[in-house]
């Protein structure tokens, strides 16, 4: 292998890979504590699932209820609430909208970036897009840092602490580390969002209601449509939300799995690929069928799909605390929380989503989630953490990933500036310095 081109250096204090939620806090946190931070990400913009893979929406922000008429209460704040604010300040987010016995909140994946792009310099983070960690730098089992590819040429990164917010725990991987695979390596299935525009959205909510998960009404005519074999629609139970655009709808509904019928695995080439090309298949087949049955929809056409399928859950790090199924269920509080989520367990297998709500509570995700079992001057962020299947199916959202990167980027800051390692950080100081943040979590 040849690269004839100069490789240049760059130390920093924190090198943080990955710019989706939890990497944009975790950069913002960490240099707000006078750092010096670099932000690697492989696209030209930060947004991760949230923009790239147009999950396009902030969940995990308010309280569930049996209550069909309850307001919105909110019970996360901290750096997500701060980013919602900033966000609705730009014109790029819609009010809470509901969403089951919940709420969410639908946004501008223009205005993410544009957030993030300012949030990030004002914070002074050194932000490098179109580049890709191609290995890591180690002595023993300590990570001093990263190899970047960037149109440029190769970049050393060095910094005492690596944050890993690739989403698919790439540098523990790369590292050699602990890490594993869903449910004995089974994966939930990735999902091709898409925008739809053209919609009338008066009509189309006046026939289905405000609820964005759709009614009974739309799921029989899915399954009859199916079963007559004119449309190939693998999903029945589907998400339309309104936007901040005016005749817009966000539509999660389809289900992307293999030709032989497995979940793919988005860590593997193939099927990552054969992901993206029968993910925008799907897309055709709904915004037929919209056009064809759904109110208001009659003259619609898809305006865009996400840059990437929206990927639930690949890689996770082996933690020195897990996040167990049984916790999120019964809204288990911990001493060390550094991050709390009302966000029901949402399954997307099988033609039907499987959802179990936490009613009216909230459980919270320890810090020891986020730092390897093994390896030293490494911490994770995001939803790579440490947590058994189901729970990551509830922690993985957006308002959550939030919070993580908020205290992971207060962990890499006290790790720097007092020379301790991550792990012996204890999660109840960050919780300290968190509600100093206003994070609420007490």
């Amino acid at each position: 292998m040849i690269d004839r081109r100069p490789r240049e250096r760059l130390d920093v204090d924190v090198a943080v890979l990955g710019g989706g939620a939890a990497g944009v806090a975790a950069a913002v946190a960490a240099a707000g504590q006078g750092l010096r931070v670099a932000l690697i990400e492989r696209y030209g913009f930060c947004g991760g699932g949230a923009v790239a893979g147009h999950s396009g929406t902030i969940c995990g922000l308010y309280e569930a209820s049996d209550d069909a008429g309850a307001p919105p209460r909110q019970v996360v704040f901290g750096f997500a609430a701060s980013f919602a604010d900033r966000l609705q300040a730009m014109g790029g987010l819609a009010p809470p909208v509901r969403y089951g016995k919940t709420y969410t909140r639908v946004h501008d994946p223009l205005v993410w970036r544009e957030t993030a792009d300012a949030l990030l310099a004002e914070a002074g983070v050194k932000v490098i897009f179109h580049a890709v960690a191609t290995g890591v730098h180690l002595d023993g089992d300590r990570v001093d840092g990263l190899e970047v590819w960037t149109k440029q040429g190769p970049l050393d990164l060095r910094a005492p602490v690596t944050i890993d917010a690739s989403g698919d725990a790439d540098v523990v991987a790369m590292a050699g580390l602990p890490d594993f695979i869903g449910d004995n390596g089974r994966v939930q299935n990735p999902t091709m969002i898409f925008r739809l525009m053209g919609v009338d959205t008066a009509r189309f909510l006046a026939r289905y209601g405000t609820d964005t998960i759709m009614p009974a009404e739309v799921t029989a005519l899915i399954q009859e449509a199916g079963a007559g074999n004119n449309y190939r629609l693998p999903r029945a139970k589907i998400w339309l939300f309104t936007t901040t655009r005016p005749g817009e709808l966000l539509c999660n509904c389809t289900r992307v799995i293999g030709a032989d019928g497995r979940e793919l695995n988005p860590l593997l080439r193939d099927d990552f690929t054969e992901a993206e090309i029968e993910g925008r298949l799907q897309v055709r087949e709904y915004a037929r069928f919209f056009r064809d049955h759904l109110a208001g929809c009659e003259e619609a056409f898809v305006e865009d799909t996400g840059v990437q399928v929206g990927v639930r859950q690949t890689r996770q790090i082996e933690g020195v605390a897990k996040l167990t199924n049984a916790d999120v269920v019964a809204g288990t509080k911990f001493r060390d929380g550094i991050a709390r989520s009302p966000w029901p367990i949402e399954l997307h297998a099988g033609a039907k989503p499987k959802v179990e709500w936490l009613i009216e509570d909230v459980y919270e995700v320890p810090y020891g989630c986020f730092v390897p079992v093994q390896g030293e001057g490494l911490i994770a962020a995001g939803r790579c953490l440490s947590a058994e299947h189901e729970a990551v199916a509830s922690a993985r959202v957006t308002a959550q990933c939030f919070g993580y990167g908020h205290a992971v980027g207060h962990a890499a800051a006290i790790a720097v500036r007092d020379r301790v390692a991550p792990r012996a950080i204890d999660g109840a100081d960050l919780r300290l310095l968190l509600n100093r943040d206003g994070a609420r979590l007490d």
